[in-house]
């Protein structure tokens, strides 16, 4: 897994990447009560804000991590919009990525450079 500044998650399988927020974001949000997703095969670039969380706090974007298209999205978090703060780093993924480079994972933090980075 990686780790992203924005504290986004990524999991790479083969040539796909699960994105997700972290734990430490979760709980900065609070309560989170809307998540809006990108449309599954939307062609996105690095830094595009894709997806809108709200909480009970504020409203927050996830940045798409990489260059490539949206495969796959969590319908599940339209319905349960709590999961992110009950499974971050599990159930409540949010997209799936099919990158055009994968280089620019190798960027990106992992699990000890990420603890440290939140400190």
């Amino acid at each position: 897994m990686k780790y992203t500044e924005e504290h986004e998650w990524l999991l790479q399988d083969d040539d796909l990447i699960t994105v997700g927020i972290t734990e430490h974001a979760a709980e900065q949000l609070g309560d989170v009560v809307f998540v809006e997703l990108p449309e599954p095969g939307a062609e996105v670039s690095k830094d595009d804000e894709i997806v809108v969380i709200e909480s009970v706090k504020a409203a927050s974007d996830i940045l798409a991590p990489l260059d490539g298209e949206i495969v796959e999205v969590n319908e599940a978090l339209v319905e349960n919009p709590g999961l992110v703060n009950e499974d971050p780093l599990g159930e409540a993924w949010f997209f799936k990525i099919k990158p055009s480079d994968l280089s620019p994972m190798d960027d990106y933090m992992d699990e000890a450079a990420y603890k440290k980075f939140i400190g």
